[in-house]
């Protein structure tokens, strides 16, 4: 499904955006004093007709077109598991190095009297 953000077309997006601008157009106009304040009727209406308009006429089919399959292949898989073994085999020297450190670190004697 080319074109979509979380499963949904633009549409969805359009159709959003326009109730919300209409909410804040409403709530500006009904703070407004006079004959605008019962222009909301017409913005109302205004935003009901664009969306039954944009509901009844969508532009793509009902039902989406078979998708080709396509098929994925993976170019550098040698390349890949070297890459690995050379990583586990640098792992596993500098795990034994520290191992060894922390084995045969000197442990010195203290003085039995200090004179």
């Amino acid at each position: 499904m080319a074109g979509t953000v979380l499963g949904v077309g633009a549409g969805v997006f359009i159709l959003a955006l326009l109730w919300v601008l209409v909410l804040l157009l409403c709530v500006l106009l009904f703070r407004a004093s006079g004959i605008a304040r019962f222009s909301v009727i017409f913005v109302f209406l205004a935003a009901l007709t664009i969306t039954s308009i944009l509901l009844l006429f969508p532009r793509a089919s009902e039902f989406a077109a078979p998708e080709v399959e396509t098929k994925v292949v993976d170019t550098f898989f040698i390349g890949r598991y070297v890459l690995l073994a050379f990583l586990s085999a640098v792992f596993l020297a500098s795990l034994f190095l520290v191992l060894t450190h922390h084995v045969l670190e000197p442990v010195y004697a203290k003085p039995l009297r200090s004179s």
